[in-house]
């Protein structure tokens, strides 16, 4: 399973520790959800495999277990395995969003990212208005200052901006909706590495004003304004992106 901000962290161009089992995942995943290996295209044999990416047949199979399991690959007899229909992908799945970061752009999907988006963070923010403890309030202080501080750090403004969405949805306490954090990493990253609406810096700097506000807002018990400041942070972050 990714860890959250593993993006985001990508960013930054450190190198991850090798693990050959998420390796293969990674490599594999990758290159279907990037279009390398097309939808319906059955993926070369076991033993290509194995010496492409260096690793034994028991590694293999486990990484396309994994990736069957998130639906991006079904494994047929007499035939091998095969890419899967993207309607059977788990879009959800934090690892295969976190794979949409290196495909070409897509616009109808990047729309469909902030609708699921605005789906999710509205019920959130609602219940984070009313269940919010003072330890929840102190948290997304910090990491808001961690916002205002990151300077050219991609890297830091993001797993900050990333935390104060985390602290808002344990806030909301109902942890179905906590499954927009994926969400919410993919098109962090990408508004943070586009210049797209304004310059990169001003985007940083916007975006950290609003969530000054926005935990005042939940702090206060207002609902309605943290929704509507919340709606300003997505709207920015679809600027960039978009």
């Amino acid at each position: 399973m990714i860890e959250t901000g593993s993006l985001i962290r990508s960013l930054s161009g450190r190198p991850a520790a090798r693990n050959f089992h998420t390796f293969v995942i990674n490599e594999i995943g990758q290159s279907i959800v990037t279009g390398k290996f097309p939808v319906g295209s059955v993926l070369a044999s076991d033993a290509v495999m194995m010496e492409t990416y260096g690793v034994s047949r028991t590694v293999l199979r486990e990484a396309l277990k994994t990736l069957e399991a998130k639906g991006l690959v079904e494994a047929r007899p007499k035939v091998g395995t095969r890419v899967s229909p993207r309607s059977r992908w788990n879009f959800l799945d934090p690892q295969v969003l976190a794979w949409f970061f290196d495909a070409p752009p897509d616009t109808a999907f990047y729309e469909s990212l902030f609708r699921v988006r605005a789906a999710l963070e509205t019920p959130i923010i609602e219940l984070s208005a009313r269940r919010r403890t003072a330890e929840h309030v102190r948290l997304m202080k910090y990491w808001c200052h961690q916002m205002e501080i990151a300077g050219e750090s991609l890297e830091q403004f993001g797993l900050a901006c990333l935390e104060v969405h985390g602290v808002l949805a344990e806030s909301a306490q109902d942890p179905l909706l906590r499954s927009v954090i994926g969400v919410v990493e993919l098109t962090l990253a990408l508004a943070l590495t586009r210049d797209r609406a304004m310059p990169a810096e001003d985007y940083r700097a916007q975006s950290a004003a609003l969530f000054v506000r926005l935990t005042s807002a939940v702090e206060n018990g207002e609902a309605e304004e943290a929704l509507r400041i919340f709606a300003a942070c997505r709207e920015l972050d679809r600027g960039q992106t978009m």
